[in-house]
């Protein structure tokens, strides 16, 4: 970072300096943000709204194209000015500081009768006694130093008592002013640098300069502002010290931490969908500044989130979480999940990442479960969360076999605990006095689930846990998940290969056994030629597989799976619901694994989403059953 230039600021500019005046420029700039939010929270939920269902037709459409457009500078004003609001109210907090430390300094140089020069000099005057003829010795001036309160004793002592003290005054003032001529120099390079360009369309790239901006801001505001946010308290803590802001304080956090909020467990569910548009937008923002495949598949899952928000489709979509660490976040809920009554939390599974498949398939099966459970209770609010706050392996469904080493427990581990603290949130925010909770895991996401469901205290809120397209759970038996095993729902496809993932035993013995007599195979073919290697070898893996499989399969329990016991067999003690069989793997037209994906589609298996509806709407009772394994 470029150093500050040499400063003219004196310390009677410093003490004189009215911070109350810039606070109120900064209130000016926060009345702006705050009329930019309210109409863009106008144009999207009347105008669009209003338009959408009343209105038909090409001007129809160009009218919701233009007022989107408009939603979005509106956006983009929101949330520069809340920058330039939150820099101002910083840049007054620090300079008042400085203000208090130069006054003690002015205050201290008074009360000894010391004179302040105005470069910050300090004269002071005769004291003590001579050590010959006992006179008071002279006074004198004590200097400016180069570097105030930073250098190190001499260890002489002057004659005169009165020195020492006023070089720790001269040291204090000239301290205090370069240190307020350093903020003021930093925060006028920040301010300068918010500005947009002229017009009133904001471009996609601008959201990119946005992003820049509000990084900018929080790292000079640091001080101000991010020290006060309780990232470590717990969530009924963090909605407690929401709650005690004033509405000012509200604002400048979300305006400059939209990232934080929008992402902390505890904060109420409006407020969060708010911060994390507004992040939504930075992080596109950030993105686009990027040049790289991770940064461009995960562009493409935020486009589509944006693009579905900004549709105002039904039930109402809020944004809990949304972030680009590791594989990327994104929490959707279709539905208020502090109002609702019902309150699902869905966790996806393998190869499950921030990207346009993500958003178009796994926030589908959140809006068809609440669309189910809203169709077997009509009178009861619903919400429905799909939560991906959580690194889930990355491999093909279709090549799972030959990447089994991937399926260890570490991600699941790591997901639980998260999984957990967003639970006890929505616990925390949650208005209803005894809302119904289901935990749902899909895939290697029913792993996470399972073991969130098993660290201590289970998970908060649930009463229900539904597994679906389940490697196993990490536990022998439903008892183990915390809502008693009559509370455990399986959903398991005839036709889904990962439900009948051989255990870790099994795959061992048949990736060994299939090695060596591969290798056995080989070698005695070789006596017919090269293709009667190939052959040899080929017929002998197949045979050295299931020969290793076998031996393996004989010392372990039918019911073991990859992890503990299969969910959906009758010594795991679940309730299995009835689900259709799913396309066989060698279907023609059809993928190896088709039957893993579509537990949740009532347009291909419409028993199973209304099985997960009726659980979902507390209406288990009602479950088409089907026979345990």
């Amino acid at each position: 970072m470029t150093p500050p230039p040499s400063s003219t600021l004196t310390w009677a500019q410093l003490r004189d300096l009215r911070c109350a005046e810039l606070e109120g420029a900064a209130d000016g700039w926060g009345k702006a943000s705050n009329r930019a939010d309210a109409g863009r929270d106008r144009i999207e939920k009347q105008l669009l709204n209003g338009l959408r269902e009343t209105q038909r037709g090409a001007a129809a459409d160009a009218a919701v194209g233009r007022l989107r457009q408009l939603g979005q500078n509106l956006q983009y004003v929101y949330t520069e000015c809340g920058l330039v609001r939150t820099a101002l109210n910083s840049l007054a907090h620090e300079m008042r500081a400085q203000q208090r430390a130069l006054r003690e300094a002015l205050d201290d140089a008074e009360a000894l009768r010391f004179t302040v020069h105005a470069d910050g000099s300090v004269t002071y005057p005769e004291a003590g006694e001579g050590l010959i003829d006992g006179k008071p010795l002279p006074g004198g001036t004590a200097s400016v130093t180069a570097s105030p309160g930073l250098l190190p004793p001499s260890g002489l002592v002057a004659p005169n008592p009165n020195a020492g003290k006023a070089q720790d005054i001269a040291d204090r003032v000239t301290k205090a002013v370069r240190t307020a001529a350093e903020i003021d120099w930093r925060f006028a390079g920040i301010l300068r640098d918010l500005k947009a360009e002229e017009g009133l369309k904001v471009p996609d790239r601008t959201w990119t300069d946005a992003a820049g901006d509000a990084a900018a801001v929080r790292d000079t505001a640091r001080g101000y502002l991010k020290s006060g946010i309780p990232l470590d308290a717990s969530p009924a803590a963090r909605k407690a010290w929401w709650a005690g802001l004033t509405d000012e304080q509200r604002e400048e956090y979300l305006a400059v931490y939209p990232d934080q909020i929008g992402n902390l467990d505890g904060i109420p569910a409006l407020v969060r969908d708010t911060a994390n548009r507004d992040n939504l937008q930075l992080l596109i923002g950030k993105l686009e500044g990027q040049d790289d495949e991770d940064a461009e598949t995960k562009l493409a899952g935020l486009r589509e989130i944006d693009r579905q928000l900004k549709e105002g489709r039904q039930p109402p979509m809020y944004l809990l979480g949304i972030g680009d660490e590791g594989n990327g976040r994104a929490i959707v809920s279709y539905g208020n999940p502090d109002t609702a009554r019902n309150v699902s939390a869905y966790v996806p599974g393998l190869n499950t990442s921030l990207d346009e498949d993500f958003a178009r398939n796994d926030l589908k099966r959140a809006r068809d479960t609440a669309i189910g459970a809203k169709e077997m209770d009509p009178s009861t609010p619903t919400a429905s969360i799909v939560w991906l706050g959580y690194d889930a392996p990355q491999t093909s469904t279709d090549d799972l076999m030959g990447n089994l080493d991937v399926m260890g427990e570490s991600n699941a581990r790591d997901g639980a605990g998260a999984y957990n603290r967003f639970m006890d949130g929505i616990s925390a925010t949650n208005q209803q006095e005894d809302p119904h909770v289901t935990a749902i895991g899909h895939s290697y996401g029913s792993l996470t689930v399972g073991l969130a469901a098993q660290q201590g205290g289970g998970i908060p809120g649930a009463d229900d846990v539904v597994l679906v397209g389940s490697p196993g759970t990490g536990a022998r038996s439903a008892e183990e998940l915390g809502v008693g095993k009559e509370h455990v729902f399986v959903g398991a496809a005839e036709n889904d290969p990962v439900t009948k993932l051989p255990n870790s035993y099994e795959a061992s013995g048949l990736g060994t056994g299939a090695a060596g007599g591969a290798s056995a195979g080989f070698a005695l073919g070789m006596g017919a030629g090269p293709l009667g290697a190939v052959m040899g070898g080929a017929a002998g893996g197949i045979a050295g597989g299931a020969a290793g499989y076998a031996a393996q399969d004989a010392q372990t329990e039918e019911s073991d799976v990859w992890f503990g016991t299969d969910p959906a067999h009758r010594d795991f003690g679940a309730n299995r619901f009835a689900v259709s069989d799913g396309p066989g793997l060698l279907e023609r037209g059809h993928s190896p694994t088709e039957a893993h994906s579509n537990y949740f589609d009532p347009a291909k298996d419409q028993r199973s989403a209304d099985n997960i509806a009726r659980i979902v709407a507390g209406k288990s009772g009602e479950i088409e059953r089907e026979r345990l394994r």
